[in-house]
Order: C-alpha cells, then sequence, then structure tokens
C-alpha cells in the first residue's frame, strides 16, 4: 500500500518584505558611509527606497555598490542578486562585515544596476512611469571589469525572495 500527499502554499512578495531586505542592503552602506565617506549619507535612504520598490515589483536582477579606479571595480565593493526563493530554505542573515582598511585612494564610488527581463518585457510608457516614482533617475551604461572575484557572504531574505550579497575580494 502506498499513499502520498502534496503540500501547497502561497505567499505574496509586499512592500514590507522589500522594505525588510532593503533595510540591510541600506545598513552595508552606512557602514561603507563610516568607513570610507561614501556613499553620502544623504544618499543611502534613497537606494534603500529604490532597492526595495524594485524588489516588490519585481524587477531587480543586481546591484553594485563600491569603488572604482582606473576604469575596474576594486575592494569594498558589494554586489547584490536578486532571486525568488519560493519553497526553498535560505537563511536570513544580519548585515555586516564590510571589508575595511581597504585602499581607496585616487578611487570613486560607484553604483551600478541591472534590471530582470520582468522590466524590459515592460513598454517604454510603463517603465518611464515607474522610474518617475523612483528617488532618483539612473542613467544607461555598461558595467566596467573588476580584479579579483566576488565571494557570496551573506543573504537577506523575506517573503520568498532574497538578495544574496558578493562581497569583491582581490586575489
Amino acid at each position: 500500500m502506498s499513499s502520498s500527499y502534496t503540500v501547497s502554499t502561497t505567499s505574496s512578495f509586499t512592500i514590507t518584505h522589500a522594505k525588510k531586505i532593503a533595510s540591510k542592503l541600506a545598513a552595508d552602506l552606512m557602514r561603507m558611509h563610516r568607513l570610507y565617506g561614501y556613499p553620502a549619507r544623504t544618499a543611502i535612504p534613497e537606494y534603500e527606497d529604490e532597492i526595495a520598490r524594485l524588489l516588490q515589483a519585481g524587477y531587480l536582477e543586481s546591484v553594485k555598490y563600491g569603488f572604482q579606479r582606473d576604469g575596474k571595480w576594486i575592494e569594498p565593493t558589494l554586489e547584490y542578486k536578486s532571486s525568488d526563493v519560493f519553497g526553498l530554505n535560505f537563511d536570513d542573515d544580519d548585515p555586516g562585515r564590510v571589508p575595511r582598511n581597504k585602499d581607496v585612494s585616487n578611487a570613486k564610488f560607484h553604483s551600478f544596476l541591472n534590471y530582470n527581463s520582468n522590466w524590459w518585457k515592460l513598454g517604454t510608457d510603463e517603465r518611464s512611469s515607474f522610474e518617475g516614482g523612483l528617488p532618483f533617475q539612473r542613467t544607461s551604461g555598461e558595467d566596467v571589469g573588476y580584479s579579483g572575484y566576488f565571494d557570496s557572504d551573506k543573504s537577506y531574505t523575506a517573503g520568498g525572495r532574497s538578495l544574496s550579497r558578493s562581497t569583491l575580494r582581490n586575489f
């Protein structure tokens, strides 16, 4: 005799979930500000709001925050990748452990965001309307290379979505 059963769950990702995840990213940026003076303290709430809105709408693929020198990302740079994790067991880590004592002389702080395929399925008017509600407008461009490798070290999860953080490390 055999038996089987099915488990079904439903969950909706809300702005509250998105804000919880984005607040952890903002805590990392605040730590980066305390260690290196960037990003500007006044910009951090705007980055946080941008990420919360993009997560809630389902448009974020990845975003980097860090320093560039000679056209390359350098330490300390953090990259966050968004993913759906419904039904999977992902940790919800505490923010922190931003690398300290890195040489950022002659480097400039930058941020680079990639939208996912859901974003590109929108019409031009829909994208423009959504962007109009964001705290600032990004310009288009190409990401630059980096020296070293990205080491996955944190995961911020709520409501079935996750931002996986990776930290740029030198070889």
